[in-house]
């Protein structure tokens, strides 16, 4: 049996070096850009150190609300009361460190785009998922991404870092993304970044797990414009993102009234899902600015009033 050929210096251990360095540089090659854009994403929303823009224990002032029933009295603001009619409470911002999982599906499916100059569905989930951990890293929270190396939560830069190089890798096998179970033990909120086309069986799953351990979160369907309107005429084929899968028609115009009422049926599925386990379900295209997605998924965890 004939030896493998060895490429240049790879059977020496300076040579294996020179090797996985330009593999690294390869593969890693994308991080850069991607933390760059997701911190300016990111800077849009909030700019600064900032805090997690809720009531609770802390030592930073948050701001002043009415007195009502049931309030202690030593929680009174005497000196604000004073200047009015009406007794004033001191709430100070909640300074407890929250997790917040991320799932943000890489499968070949995302790879889709229908303008060429355009973002893919892929490309724009990732760049949300990281600038999401970009905010939640700046006022402190604990983040993690499923199926990853950064799966355990974690505060702190090296963790952005981790997520950011996780994120950057190529997209994988498989026409749809798989929402992995929820892992053990765990609680706090949680954001998943898909288009959902997939079976649901096991994001409904992975649903009740969440729900059942008092998890919030919700779900972001990211779709191509083209998966919305059907544009399609004539004679058409259609081609698996991977895979062998292929369909062809002559009268593509003829499938669109059929495709609204399914692409309708599956969005009604999914805010059902997320309904049924106190999450919320949006949804964002990528002709769209991701600014308005991102602002909706960090204050529904928690970022912002």
């Amino acid at each position: 049996m004939a030896k493998p050929a060895l490429r240049v210096g790879e059977d020496t251990a300076a040579g294996r070096a020179v090797w996985l360095r330009r593999d690294a540089e390869r593969i890693g090659g994308a991080l850069p850009p991607l933390l760059a854009e997701a911190q300016g994403l990111a800077a849009t929303i909030l700019t600064g150190a900032h805090g997690r823009r809720r009531t609770g224990p802390g030592e930073e002032f948050w701001q002043y609300r009415q007195a009502l029933p049931g309030d202690v009295a030593s929680a009174i603001d005497w000196r604000r009361s004073a200047r009015s009619d009406t007794a004033f409470i001191r709430e100070m911002e909640w300074d407890a460190a929250q997790t917040v999982t991320l799932w943000c599906d890489r499968s070949a499916a995302l790879d889709y785009r229908s303008n060429p100059k355009g973002r893919s569905k892929g490309e724009r989930a990732k760049l949300l998922s990281l600038a999401i951990a970009v905010l939640l890293g700046r006022a402190g929270e604990r983040v993690a991404l499923m199926e990853s190396l950064a799966g355990e939560p974690r505060a702190g830069e090296s963790q952005l870092r981790a997520i950011g190089y996780s994120l950057a890798q190529p997209f994988e096998a498989g026409d749809y993304g798989i929402v992995p179970p929820w892992p053990d033990g765990r609680g706090g909120q949680a954001v998943f970044l898909s288009d959902f086309l997939g079976d649901l069986a096991e994001l409904e799953a992975t649903l009740a797990s969440a729900a059942q351990r008092g998890v919030r979160g919700c779900l972001l369907q990211i779709n191509d414009p083209a998966e919305e309107a059907f544009p399609f005429d004539g004679r058409v084929r259609f081609e698996a993102m991977s895979g062998p899968t292929r369909f062809e028609t002559d009268r593509a115009r003829g499938l669109h009234e059929a495709y609204t009422v399914r692409f309708a049926e599956r969005r009604d599925a999914l805010e059902a899902l997320a309904r049924g386990a106190g999450w919320q379900f949006g949804i964002h295209r990528t002709d769209e600015s991701p600014r308005k997605a991102l602002l909706w998924a960090y204050t529904l965890i928690g970022g912002v009033k």
